[in-house]
């Protein structure tokens, strides 16, 4: 077993979005959306990756989102900045940025567009793996980028030292259990929809859409399950089931941010190409949040992290 050079905590990963005000950064809004994470007992939270249209930021706005999330989590939860794109140099140049700005680790997502062969995955993970000062989570997500990471090619990676983990968002329970039986990683559900089945599959935790809206709830599940309370993680488990459903009535994160919106604590506004909900979507969301949200938000941070 390869010694690893940073080991990951088990549990629950907020992939945050990114608030936008108009087309520029909220900058109130983003602290107050860390601090909600960190009140919640969140083990970590993933800052400019997909969930926060990493594609659109500018460096600019990348590293004030990077800074900032590190100098608020230090000591509290962990930071893991996305940093993949589809060029291997750019790539490396982005978690060389994020790794200088204080991540905790990089969360690299498979090439899109290029559609990299198995061969070519490994070529691009071990150039960065290989030349970069920072742990490595790799990220799979073939209904994004048309790539999947077989669990064969995980394996393999998994013997460089500097990576650590993979988020599996797959949906493809077979595929993610010769994963986490195969590989010397942790494996992290990325499906909001199937965290319970990975984690009884081995899964070490998740990298949540739904906990941007209730994080404190999400750690309750996590706990319960971790403790072996399965009579108690099974029913909780599966109350998230309609939030999921409305977190991806639409391409993730512009429901999310429109419920976020909803309880005041950021503006709707996603960055083009991404556009706001069409009216069938708007109208559904409003009365689910009206109806069932609202008070589950009000009443998220209610209870310690360490209850259920």
């Amino acid at each position: 077993m390869v010694e690893k050079t940073w080991q990951m905590p088990d549990g629950i990963y907020t992939a945050l979005v990114t608030p936008f005000a108009g087309d520029q950064i909220d900058r109130k809004a983003w602290p107050a959306l860390i601090q909600r994470q960190l009140d919640a007992g969140v083990a970590g939270i993933v800052p400019v990756g997909c969930t926060g249209e990493a594609a659109v930021l500018t460096r600019s706005e990348r590293e004030w989102l990077v800074r900032t999330a590190v100098e608020m989590c230090a000591g509290k939860c962990a930071v893991v900045a996305g940093s993949g794109s589809n060029s291997t140099a750019v790539t490396l140049e982005l978690t060389r940025e994020v790794a200088a700005w204080g991540a905790d680790a990089a969360m690299l997502i498979t090439p899109y567009y290029n559609k990299p062969q198995q061969a070519g995955l490994l070529a691009h993970y071990r150039a960065v793996a290989r030349q970069v000062p920072i742990p490595i989570v790799l990220y799979n997500v073939p209904g994004r980028t048309a790539v999947n990471i077989l669990p064969e090619t995980a394996a393999q990676l998994s013997a460089e030292p500097n990576i650590v983990a993979l988020k599996e968002a797959s949906g493809n329970l077979a595929q993610i259990e010769q994963a986490i039986a195969r590989c010397d990683l942790k494996v992290f559900s990325g499906d909001d929809g199937l965290n319970f089945q990975i984690f009884g599959l081995g899964g070490r935790g998740a990298v949540s859409v739904v906990s941007n809206l209730l994080p404190g709830a999400m750690v309750r599940f996590w706990r319960a399950w971790a403790d072996g309370n399965l009579n108690q993680a099974w029913p909780m488990g599966r109350a998230f089931d309609p939030i999921v459903s409305a977190c991806f009535v639409e391409t993730n994160p512009v429901p999310v941010k429109e419920l976020l919106s909803l309880a005041g604590l950021c503006q709707r506004d996603p960055r083009l190409p991404l556009v706001p909900l069409n009216e069938q979507s708007l109208t559904y969301l409003v009365q689910f949040y009206e109806s069932t949200l609202a008070d589950l938000m009000a009443k998220d941070l209610d209870g310690r992290p360490d209850q259920a």
